[in-house]
Parts: structure tokens; sequence; C-alpha cells
């Protein structure tokens, strides 16, 4: 699975990025650039099924370890820093392993998903591919107008089967046993996935969690600047 990449900066450490659900590369457009002006040459990929991605051949192709497989065999294993949003949070605690960056940021990952009328429900996600602009500034009344105009066109090429592809781990333990890096978890306020139980098991297991006071689930779209406050110390 051939997945497109996008690049900013030129320097001597190579940072990773990788978007959430419905989402793809220029999610992290105030992102990738803060961090390239840091010394990073940052590498963002677009999972299968979304942007500039070759497509899966159906549903059962767009399981965790798909994106997580894809990630290990399309980026530089050894990077400095990988972060990983939501479902990219997902794919890349499974693929962190291999991928031996130095340290890693999970963003409100998907780590557990409820099952249920109240958990995740795929056809939520489908049917907002025909949202309009307005309907999506009310959902998230924070975002810019650049941030609003590359969701939408994000959304208008994400493959939708891809949403179903996560049905099959509802309800089941996905959380990391430990960091197999030295990890931090950036949390939304309040966070729908991560609850604050949730949060002290984590620390039990070793990673560091901050939370992005008055932040919704795309941190860094919702408080660019305390997005990388969280990660000023640790980058």
């Amino acid at each position: 699975m051939h997945l497109h990449t996008t690049t900013w900066g030129s320097g001597d450490r190579i940072a990773l990025l990788v978007h959430g659900l419905m989402a793809d590369h220029r999610t992290w457009r105030r992102v990738g650039p803060a961090l390239a002006s840091r010394g990073y040459r940052v590498i963002a990929v677009d999972l299968r099924g979304h942007g500039a991605s070759a497509r899966a051949a159906g549903p059962e192709e767009y399981r965790p370890e798909d994106y997580a497989d894809d990630l290990v065999e399309n980026l530089p294993a050894g990077a400095e820093l990988a972060v990983g949003h939501s479902l990219g949070g997902l794919a890349l605690v499974r693929a962190v392993e291999r991928l031996t960056p130095a340290r890693a940021v999970y963003a409100d990952p998907a780590w557990h998903l409820r099952r249920g009328p109240d958990g995740y429900v795929p056809e939520l996600f489908v049917r907002g591919k025909s949202f309009s602009r307005d309907l999506v500034k009310g959902f998230n009344p924070r975002w810019s107008d650049d941030d609003l105009d590359t969701e939408m066109a994000s959304v208008r090429v994400w493959d939708e089967r891809s949403a179903y592809g996560l049905v099959g781990v509802t309800g089941t333990d996905m959380w990391p046993v430990r960091p197999t890096v030295p990890s931090l978890v950036t949390l939304a306020d309040p966070s729908l996935l991560i609850s604050a139980d949730d949060a002290r098991m984590l620390e039990g297991r070793g990673f560091t969690l901050r939370t992005v006071a008055g932040a919704g689930h795309t941190i860094h779209r919702d408080d660019f600047d305390g997005f990388m406050s969280a990660l000023d110390d640790w980058i």
C-alpha cells in the first residue's frame, strides 16, 4: 500500500505526523511548519483511504493493523519524533516498536472505542461527508477559515468505507501496556476518548499526560498554541 507524504523543512532531525479519521496531511498545516522552524524535517502521511493515498479493496482492509503496517512500510525508522492524532495515535502505537522513534506524542488517541449507540457508530462519520461548511463550523467554533476549508477538502476525498473497518475493534482492549519509547499523551478538555480513570491508568503504565485546557478532540486545530506549548519541552 503506497502512502502519499508531504514534507516541511530540511533539518537533521525527522518528525513524523499521522492524522486521524476523515482527515489527511493538511490537518497539520500549522504544526508541520512550526516543527520545521525548530529544525525538523517533518513528514506528514496520508493514511490509506485518505488524502492522496491509495484506497483499500474494502472495509475489511481498514483495520488498525493495516494502518500500522502501512506506516512501517512507508515511513523512515528511527525518527526523532512521531505524532499521531486519534486514529493516527492508534496506528502509531501499533507501529512504534518497529518505527523506533526517539519520542512519541499521542494526541487524544483512539485507544478505546466504546460499543453501542453511545459509542463508535461508523454511520455518524459517513454522514459527515455531506455536512455543510456552516454545520462543520458549528461543531468546531474555534477553527479558523483555513482549517474549515482543509477539513471540507479532506472529507470530500476520504473513503468512507474506512469508517466500517473499525467496527471489529469496538469494545475491545486496545490500551498499550507500556510506552515502548518515552511517550506523551495530550488530551482534549474534556476528552471523549480517555476518561479520568483511563488517564490515571495510562499514567500508572508510564505515559506522561497533559491536558490542553478548553480544547476539543482535534487539539492542534482548536488551540494550536496550547498544543505546541504542551509539546515544547517534550520536543
